[in-house]
């Protein structure tokens, strides 16, 4: 492991949102990223549906964290897309004045039949690079616990050591509960002489059956005791946010310790339980 031991100063962070669907969910996450723009991210992403299918909700809502003077970063899939549609759209990015784009390869929607010109994530990353240089800082995903569509562990750690060597600066995980597999993960990355900064996803738990499913359909695993802690609170959110904030509070802590680069808030378009967590961490500006 190549970490230092982490001061007492609080770590860099980023934020992730995604694309509001009705005008007055815009106008909630606004209200939501000024509260939360009080922790000083270093970035704030953007999601970006399967085959692009949010990408106007996307960019409009990166546009506003620009506007609003804050580095935004556009989530960018390549299922499905040409060499020409890509650079259309990097010509897009630059335009709008963005430097960082979170480069992806993007599941199938349904119906979709064609992979297009760009089959791994690892080949947008190349393209980008060879179309535009050093321009974007390109953070790419990493898989503590294995991507769910990968053939085994060892296929995957490849997937992304390709990513890297295409030209990644820095990946953002899954989501995990297990600090052991993110470290494992780091030190399997380093053994294939793949080192970039790998920065912890950390997903607040604001209630049971929404992070249970989500585990379950994205292959992150939740430990047992938690699982059937929350399973054991039943309706009762109240208990469950409570135990949420302590277990996610006490892996922040344990990352912070190991001295990690960074943490990447899956935010879920909320506030109040993000800035209570950097709060308990003393992180809070």
């Amino acid at each position: 492991m190549t970490f230092t031991a982490a001061s007492d100063a609080a770590l860099p962070l980023s934020l992730e949102f995604f694309p509001p669907k009705t005008p007055e969910g815009a106008l909630k996450l606004a209200a939501t990223r000024q509260e939360l723009y009080a922790l000083s991210p270093q970035f704030c992403s953007v999601t970006y549906g399967a085959g692009g299918s949010t990408q106007d909700g996307t960019l409009s809502t990166v546009q506003a964290i620009l506007d609003e003077g804050q580095a935004g970063a556009s989530h960018f899939t390549c299922v499905g897309a040409t060499r020409e549609s890509v650079r259309d759209r990097l010509a897009q990015f630059r335009a709008m004045g963005m430097r960082r784009i979170v480069a992806l390869r993007g599941d199938l929607p349904s119906g979709y039949g064609q992979m297009g010109e760009f089959r791994y994530a690892s080949d947008l990353v190349a393209f980008i690079r060879a179309e535009t240089g050093d321009h974007f800082h390109i953070e790419v995903a990493a898989y503590p616990e294995m991507h769910p569509q990968a053939r085994s562990p060892q296929a995957d750690l490849q997937a992304y050591a390709a990513k890297v060597r295409a030209g990644a600066d820095s990946a953002i995980t899954q989501f995990f509960f297990n600090s052991d597999a993110y470290f494992r993960f780091v030190d399997d990355a380093l053994a294939l002489g793949v080192d970039i900064p790998v920065v912890p996803g950390i997903m607040p738990i604001t209630n049971s059956s929404g992070i249970l499913r989500f585990a379950d359909s994205c292959g992150a695993e939740i430990p047992r005791w938690m699982r059937l802690r929350l399973q054991g609170f039943g309706d009762d959110s109240a208990s469950i946010k409570a135990f949420g904030l302590e277990v996610v509070t006490d892996l922040c802590d344990q990352l912070r310790t190991a001295g990690v680069p960074a943490l990447h808030f899956y935010t879920m378009n909320s506030s109040a339980t993000v800035l209570e967590i950097c709060r308990r961490l003393k992180w809070s500006a």
